[in-house]
């Protein structure tokens, strides 16, 4: 048998086998990319479904924090904020700056009364809520409409504007009843897999008492510092005030004025990866 032989018959043999191998390592390889694609698939649907578990949560936190606050249960509302020592936890109420101190922070929900005759009653709309990509963070925005109302003692309504108050008396006492509009924009920090309120800012966009409509009101108010300082009406109708702030504000709010045009100060949130992509309210 000659070389030549050899080499003809050893390449008939490797194309023999090479025919039907082929199709064994094709049909593996598929199976592979196939099996890939799949598992791709399921890792983001798994991430889409805690995404949404994620929202109704966040939605459900902030709703759980108003009802609590319409029924004056504040020390409830107390564990629904991040833990005290958490980086970067902050509280804004009005222009007049941040609280960054987390026992000034819990202080607004700590001594707050439920005196006889007072309704606090806010409803949360419109919510525009967007979960971080790594699932740490979250951003909501509401709008939130509602009435203010109660009763104060002639002795402590003598040390407060009369735009307070309508002109009819219940009881002997004075009586003040606001509609209110607000914006709420609110962070959230995921610790020890449950969400909680990590920076917090109240936008008061309007308000109304109810012998008095939000234009003239605004006129009568709008740079009066009861107006912005005012914390709550307490006990016997006595104002609290807010205490004093820990920082200047960055992001400022937009209260109605006759003098001033409207803005969007709230910016509402939009998809990011890590909270280091995204601004903070």
């Amino acid at each position: 048998m000659t070389i030549r032989t050899i080499l003809l018959g050893a390449a008939a043999t490797a194309l023999a086998v090479g025919a039907l191998t082929a199709p064994v390592a094709s049909a593996a390889e598929s199976a592979d990319q196939r099996i890939a694609a799949l598992e791709k698939e399921l890792a983001g649907l798994r991430q889409a479904a805690s995404a949404t578990q994620d929202r109704a949560r966040i939605e459900n936190l902030f709703s759980r924090y108003m009802y609590l606050h319409n029924a004056f249960r504040d020390t409830d509302i107390i564990p629904l904020w991040a833990n005290k020592g958490t980086p970067d936890v902050r509280a804004q109420y009005s222009n007049l700056g941040v609280y960054t101190d987390w026992d000034k922070i819990i202080s607004y929900h700590q001594g707050r009364p439920a005196p006889r005759g007072k309704l606090v009653m806010h409803f949360v709309t419109t919510p525009m809520i967007e979960i971080a990509g790594d699932g740490q963070t979250a951003k909501g925005l509401w709008i939130v409409n509602g009435v203010e109302s109660g009763l104060v003692e002639p002795e402590h309504a003598k040390n407060m504007p009369a735009w307070m108050f309508e002109k009819e008396m219940v009881g002997g006492k004075k009586v003040w009843m606001h509609n209110v509009y607000l914006k709420y924009g609110i962070d959230f920090i995921k610790q020890d897999g449950e969400w909680k309120i990590w920076h917090f800012h109240c936008f008061e966009v309007a308000r109304a008492p109810y012998g008095m409509g939000w234009i003239p009101f605004a006129a009568a108010a709008q740079d009066d510092a009861f107006n912005v300082d005012l914390m709550y009406v307490g006990e016997d109708g006595k104002p609290v005030f807010m205490p004093p702030v820990d920082g200047p504000a960055t992001v400022m709010g937009n209260m109605y004025r006759t003098d001033t045009p409207q803005r969007l100060e709230a910016r509402p949130p939009e998809p990011y990866r890590t909270f280091s992509e995204t601004f903070a309210y």
